[in-house]
């Protein structure tokens, strides 16, 4: 099994093995397709109906040209987790097919989500939010910083960041980018915006370009008069920083969408959770931490 830590920046064939690019074709095997299931680490979490039916009339036609990675769950005869190529098994089933080519691979936890992430963001088959979810889960679950997640994807640090902010904005603008009627760079201007909603609509509405729409932030920026606050409740823009700071270096270090509060004393931390699974996820982060003290 390859280590995980010895294979930062080598790219997919490090993690898989070298023998994936010296002779692919005596790695393939033709096995049923009701013996793959569904992996636990796909990073794709919608399936464009129009996109699969173009996938489905092409596999029906030629067949599936890439084969499926896969692991084995349980020995070496099946069943077997599809780790990248989840599409090709769906277009497979909609295609009538019986058996599918495949690449067997012993992978770890860890290296079954590296890979998956690496082929999707490379065949740029992730939406902004799929991307971000698939690095927080390798931040939280397996403890990579944003510099190794940068090296073993193969993108700037900067790129990690800027992706993972992305995870604080409102579940509703999050989910405008996952249907494509935001893009990353709408949503990038959007973040750390106490007025985002209203502003993701004015994008919306007024069909905005991403330099528009900053445009448009910085406008509503100057239009804040300080002279309608009361001088206790004035926010001073120091503070104002380190809220921001605050919120983007938690929610970047756990993985969850975080608001820092340092108006009044106590100071306040809230964090976000979409289930009782990431709760228990973090909760056994600071465990394993705690233990290292």
């Amino acid at each position: 099994m390859v280590n995980p830590s010895r294979s930062l920046g080598r790219g997919l064939s490090a993690i898989l093995g070298p023998d994936l690019s010296e002779d692919t074709a005596n790695t393939i095997r033709m096995i049923n397709i009701n013996d793959l299931v569904a992996g636990r680490y796909q990073p794709r979490s919608l399936f464009d109906d129009e996109n699969m039916d173009s996938l489905v009339a092409s596999v029906k036609e030629k067949g599936i040209l890439q084969p499926i990675i896969v692991r084995p769950l349980i020995g070496h005869s099946g069943p077997f987790e599809i780790v990248a190529g989840e599409r090709r098994w769906r277009s497979a089933q909609k295609a009538g097919l019986d058996q599918v080519p495949v690449i067997v691979r012993p992978l770890s936890d860890v290296e079954a989500l590296e890979t998956a992430l690496i082929e999707n963001v490379q065949r740029q088959d992730l939406n902004p939010l799929e991307e971000a979810e698939g690095y927080q889960k390798l931040m939280v679950e397996f403890h990579h910083t944003q510099e190794e997640l940068g090296k073993i994807i193969g993108k700037s640090r900067s790129h990690i960041a800027n992706i993972l902010r992305l995870l604080t904005l409102p579940e509703d603008i999050q989910s405008y980018v996952r249907q494509g009627k935001l893009t990353a760079g709408h949503a990038r201007s959007l973040v750390g915006q106490p007025n985002a909603r209203e502003l993701a609509e004015k994008i919306l509405n007024q069909n905005l370009t991403v330099r528009q729409t900053e445009k448009l932030v910085q406008e509503t920026h100057n239009k804040v008069s300080p002279k309608k606050l009361s001088p206790q409740k004035t926010a001073e823009p120091e503070e104002i920083g380190d809220n921001q700071q605050l919120t983007e270096m938690i929610s970047n270090l756990l993985g969850v969408k975080a608001e820092v509060s340092l108006k009044n004393k106590p100071y306040q931390l809230t964090l976000y959770f979409k289930d009782l699974e990431q709760l228990d996820q973090l909760l056994d982060r600071f465990t394993k931490n705690n233990e290292k003290l």
